[in-house]
């Protein structure tokens, strides 16, 4: 029997983000019937987004910031790049987190405060 495909949400969010500005970014990917197996981000960020996590009852994949960098992705921000290395923290922690073979699914959305961002991708079922 095959299993469902890994879906991940990515997030980048500035330091001063809170919780509610990374649920609202989820919100705004959401994919209906698809669920999210697991959200993702740099490791140094993880902690404000494990409420979340814990209560959806879902993984949180905290990334080395390495794995981001050079992570090609639609998305081409300054900041990101500067930053991290990367397009968008939010479209690289999801392919990064979803494995090779990952493909983005939901391109970055920004948080209606613009702090934090989201972004979906799927990845080989395990």
């Amino acid at each position: 029997m095959e299993r469902d495909a890994v879906i991940v949400a990515g997030f980048g969010f500035r330091r001063a983000a809170t919780l509610a500005a990374c649920e609202a970014a989820l919100v705004q990917v959401e994919l209906g019937q698809r669920r999210v197996t697991a959200l993702a981000t740099v490791a140094d960020k993880a902690p404000l987004l494990a409420p979340l996590a814990a209560a959806r009852g879902i993984a949180l994949i905290a990334l080395p910031p390495e794995r981001l960098l050079h992570v090609v992705t639609p998305t081409q921000s300054r900041a990101s790049l500067a930053a991290r290395g990367t397009g968008s923290v939010a479209e690289a922690a999801a392919l990064a987190a979803a494995g090779t073979g990952a493909r983005l699914i939901v391109r970055r959305c920004i948080s209606p405060d613009r702090m934090a961002t989201c972004a979906i991708a799927e990845g080989p079922s395990t």
